[in-house]
Formats: C-alpha cells, structure tokens, sequence
C-alpha cells in the first residue's frame, strides 16, 4: 500500500510508468552479465521481442519514462529504441536524451513516451567525474498548474549520486507539481535521498517497492517521487520481462486545473 493520496473531489488521474529497458536485454540471473555478456553489444530477435513485449503493455500509461534505452548503436540494430517503443504502442509523443555513447557499439538515453503533448521538454547533463548522465525534463500544461515530469538515470557512486541529487533539486524547486522517476540506484532512506527530500518538496515513499533485480526483487532503486500537491493512489511492478530492473508504475491524482489525458 502507499501513503492515502491526498486531493480535492475533482481530480484527474494519470498513469506513470518508469522502465529501465536495459537496451532491450533481458538478465534472469547474476551470472547471465558474465555468460550472455557478448549479446549485451550486439543486436538480436529476442530484444526486438522484449521491446514488442513491452509496446504492449504502454498504451495503459499516460506518461512513461525510460532509463538506458538505446539512441541508435550497433547493439540495437541502430533502432532508437525510444522511438519504436512509441510508435509501437500507438502514442503520439515522443523525446529522448542521448547520454554516454561507446563508439557506435552502445549509446544509452533516456526516453520520454507520452498520450500528453509537453510543451517544454529539456535536456540537463548531470554532474559526475565522468560525463556521460542526464536528466529530460517535460513540462505539460503552462502556469502554476503545470505537471513537471522529469526522467533520471543516477551513478552507481553515492558521492555522484548525492550531486546529482542536488542538481536535480535545485531544478523542481521552482515547480510546484513535480515527479522524478527513474532508475535511483539508491533506496529512499540513503543519505543523498534523504537530502533530496530536505531541498526540494518531493515526498519519500510511504514504503518501498522493490524492483531489482527483476527475478527476484530485493532492493527499490527504482522511484517515481512526487510533490505534495499530486496525490498517490496505487504503485505497483509489472512483471519481469523486459530488463533486470522491474518497470514501476504509479496512478497520481491531480486538481481538476492540471493537464488530462486524451482519451
């Protein structure tokens, strides 16, 4: 269960969806890094069919945030995967922000697929030793009723993280209605989470959801964080097959003023 979303009778909700696609791999096991290293840079059927998989499963969701989808590299077949997700799935928008590139062998993005059209969408590198981390802003709606949605990718170091963090709450500061989503790779309770709630006004979960690894999910790294004013109905996991993360899902509940849905 989540913390009792708190807002006013007349409300919109929205579905969020945060998917780490692991470029359309596919990981049920620790040693499948090691033993199934050589088709994590080459292109295959099998992540054609982990993408189609979860094509499927998207035109539930309103807004949908991706983490280390493939901008177009050699393991992808050179597909922007962001984009065959998209229209894939029938939804009419699309961004992405291309991040670290590998030669042409990898280039991972994040990705935004939305039923809402934005009307800003901005690309933030994110500070670390070594460049190669975003974060993609959207914006739906103008004014104080604007939802800003932003989609992050962290550094497995907490010391990077923690400036990330900071970055980023030096950002949604300034918008009232905010959700950060993403892949964290940190739970809720670390020290840099916990200076991200003290910056700015997103909220910590009311309990964890664990999402890795997806077959047997241990820890929450992944994290769809909102502003006090955005109510939290439900979260809850799809089912693994599609990465070694599990895909977090939300339904959020906002004033009547904020942007809707087509239908």
């Amino acid at each position: 269960m989540n913390r009792p979303a708190s807002a006013p009778a007349a409300v919109r909700r929205l579905r969020l969806l945060s998917c780490n696609i692991l470029a359309g791999g596919s990981v049920q096991r620790y040693h499948e890094y090691v033993t199934r290293s050589l088709t994590a840079v080459l292109p295959g059927r099998s992540k054609l069919d982990n993408l189609d998989r979860l094509a499927g499963l998207l035109p539930q969701f309103d807004v949908i945030g991706l983490q280390e989808a493939d901008a177009g590299s050699l393991r992808s077949g050179f597909l922007n995967q962001t984009r065959y997700l998209a229209e894939a799935a029938g939804m009419p928008y699309w961004s992405h922000q291309p991040n670290r590139a590998m030669a042409r062998v990898a280039h991972s993005a994040n990705g935004l697929i939305s039923r809402l059209q934005p009307v800003e969408v901005i690309d933030y590198p994110l500070p670390s030793r070594i460049p190669g981390r975003g974060a993609l802003l959207a914006r739906f709606g103008n004014d104080d009723d604007a939802l800003a949605v932003m989609i992050a990718h962290l550094s497995l170091s907490a010391q990077a993280r923690a400036k990330q963090l900071g970055f980023i709450a030096e950002v949604l500061q300034d918008h009232p209605r905010a959700v950060l989503m993403g892949d964290l790779n940190t739970d809720a309770q670390s020290t840099e989470m916990q200076q991200l709630f003290a910056r700015c006004n997103l909220q910590p979960p009311a309990q964890p959801t664990p999402t890795f690894p997806s077959w047997r999910p241990r820890k929450a790294l992944d994290h769809i964080l909102t502003s006090p004013s955005i109510g939290v109905d439900k979260v809850w996991t799809l089912p693994r097959a599609f990465s070694d993360h599990l895909p977090l899902a939300a339904e959020i509940l906002l004033p009547l003023a904020a942007p809707a849905a087509r239908r």
